[in-house]
Formats: C-alpha cells, sequence, structure tokens
C-alpha cells in the first residue's frame, strides 16, 4: 500500500479553507484550528507549521486566512 503525502503549502491551505467556507461546511468566523476536521490527521501536523511558518495562530479567523472575497455578479 502507498500513501500519498500532499504538500501543504499556505496557497493549498488557503485553497482548501475556500472551499469549505464556499460549500457552507464552515465559517468565516471559526478559527482555523477549525479546518483540522478536514484535512487527515497525519497531515495536520505540516498544516500548523507551514501555518506558523506564514505568521498565523490556530485561533485566528478563517476569514484572515483566506482574505477578502471578490465577487463576479457584482
Amino acid at each position: 500500500m502507498t500513501y500519498t503525502t500532499v504538500q501543504y503549502s499556505l496557497d493549498v491551505i488557503k485553497d482548501e479553507a475556500r472551499q469549505l467556507v464556499t460549500k457552507g461546511i464552515v465559517s468565516r468566523q471559526q478559527p482555523i484550528y477549525t479546518l483540522c476536521q478536514y484535512i487527515p490527521a497525519r497531515e495536520w501536523a505540516c498544516v500548523e507549521c507551514e501555518l506558523e511558518e506564514c505568521n498565523f495562530l490556530l485561533r485566528d479567523r478563517i476569514g484572515d486566512l483566506i482574505g477578502h472575497e471578490t465577487w463576479d455578479n457584482d
């Protein structure tokens, strides 16, 4: 059995978070650590390290991580 390890760059983490917000699974107001429920446990340590390196705290809001949303239909 082969396991593939996903490399979690900040852009990948932001994309994952943005998709979860867009689908209504998580809220922009929830803390970043909420994302650990949707990322495999064995990969969460990598995500946590990447966030720390980019000066994000797990208690920061998901909205702070993904930034401002732009709307095409405005």
